[in-house]
């Protein structure tokens, strides 16, 4: 099996090191992950013909949305969703699935306490369609916070306060703030507002402890990165190529 990672950029990726470790503990000498660097989604027909022996790929930041088209089938999941980050590759067609939703719901559940009912969601990419995909069918009422404030129920950060950080005792962060190796960037919301009633959620898993986590932290918040969500969504996208 040979399997890549899409995205732009890929510097802080574990994927490759993860999964080349995964196929050598599994005695699959013969196959390889590569991480794939493409500056634009266009170039990924002239990818898949430079390497025709992909048998599957991971989709990262920006592309999990704009790869749609590319795709021949996907999944009835990830077209709800409105995001794929996974792709099977046979007989030279593209098949498209969501593992996010997957490696999130199993991560936030271990952490999600009684009071956990409301949810601000900090982002609206395609890793942020699969973490509100789960908040719905865990039945947690949410905001999405973004700089583009384009839908009803999407907040602006400028209209972000105290009371509204502290009425919604779970926030996700979904963007890329604070990713190496720009690790000093961070969501500009009132921290002041959190407390110890509050779950932080980053999706970011490099580095390990955020900005926007240890800012969390220094408020009394439990935090959580993404590097648990990372394994679990690789480990089904690791089952659904082999299937």
């Amino acid at each position: 099996m040979n399997a890549g990672l899409i995205g732009f950029p890929l510097e802080h990726s574990f994927s490759e090191t993860y999964f080349n470790e995964k196929f050598f503990r599994s005695g699959l000498s013969n196959s390889h992950y590569e991480a794939y660097p493409i500056p634009e989604i266009e170039q990924l027909p002239a990818l898949l013909k430079k390497y025709p022996e992909l048998t599957g790929l991971n989709v990262t930041i920006p592309y999990k949305e704009s790869i749609l088209p590319y795709l021949d089938t996907i999944s009835d999941e990830a077209q709800s969703i409105g995001a794929v980050n996974t792709i099977k590759i046979e007989h030279g067609k593209l098949h498209g699935f969501n593992t996010d939703v997957f490696g999130f719901r199993i991560s936030l559940n271990k952490l999600l306490q009684a009071h956990h009912r409301k949810a601000l969601v900090l982002g609206y990419g395609g890793a942020s369609k699969a973490v509100c995909f789960v908040l719905k069918q865990l039945k947690i009422s949410y905001r999405i916070v973004s700089r583009s404030n384009t839908e009803n129920n999407f907040l602006s950060y400028d209209a972000l306060t105290d009371s509204i950080i502290s009425d919604h005792p779970l926030i996700i962060n979904t963007t890329p703030l604070g990713m190496a190796p720009k690790r000093l960037d961070y969501p500009a919301i009132p921290y002041a507002g959190i407390g110890k009633q509050h779950l932080l959620y980053d999706l970011i898993y490099n580095p390990g402890k955020t900005i926007f986590l240890i800012k969390g932290q220094q408020h009394g918040a439990v935090i959580k990165n993404g590097l648990e969500m990372l394994y679990l969504q690789a480990e089904k996208s690791w089952e659904i190529w082999n299937t």
